[in-house]
């Protein structure tokens, strides 16, 4: 007697796909981006690999922190790192761990919300002397300690918000 197919053949055949294959959760999600069940309205997502320049990407990623968006903003900052220069990737991957941390802090989840504050402020903090593109470094890593400090069950996501650039960068 042939077996059919394994629970794990059954569930992929059930998953939404991208062109490529990969899985993709056509799901709706909120503004935290956790699931949502399917038909309820959600936040729109945000698409991946939009081409930006820097300066654009921070300035849609601070208008999706000031939305209380920080899963969203963490999607842009992602479609930079990947995009940057070798020598920028761990600026813009740190930036997009300080984006997940807060939507964990925001999600209530203190130990995750930690973790990828502390790590996205340490990725981030060799780039102090330079601050490329006017990020404040330095005000970022203070704002991701503050806020790891103060934790213990969730936060307003836009009232956490970080501001990515200083006056020197703008906002």
């Amino acid at each position: 007697m042939a077996a059919g197919p394994g629970p794990t053949a059954a569930r992929d055949r059930r998953r939404d796909r991208d062109e490529q294959g990969r899985a993709r959760s056509a799901r709706p999600r909120d503004g935290l981006g956790r699931p949502l069940p399917y038909g309820a309205p959600g936040v729109a997502r945000q698409p991946e690999g939009v081409p930006r320049a820097p300066v654009e990407a921070l300035a849609e990623a601070q208008r999706l922190f000031d939305a209380g968006m920080p899963f969203h903003a963490h999607e842009v900052l992602e479609d930079a790192w990947k995009a940057a220069p070798e020598v920028e990737r761990g600026l813009w991957r740190g930036l997009a761990q300080l984006a997940v941390g807060l939507t964990h802090a925001a999600r209530g989840n203190v130990t995750g919300g930690r973790a990828l504050l502390d790590r996205g402020a340490a990725a981030i903090a060799p780039y102090a002397d330079t601050a490329p593109y006017g990020i404040d470094i330095t005000g970022l890593t203070v704002w991701a300690r503050e806020l790891t400090g103060r934790l213990g069950g969730p936060v307003p996501a836009a009232g956490s918000a970080p501001r990515l650039r200083g006056a020197r960068g703008g906002s």
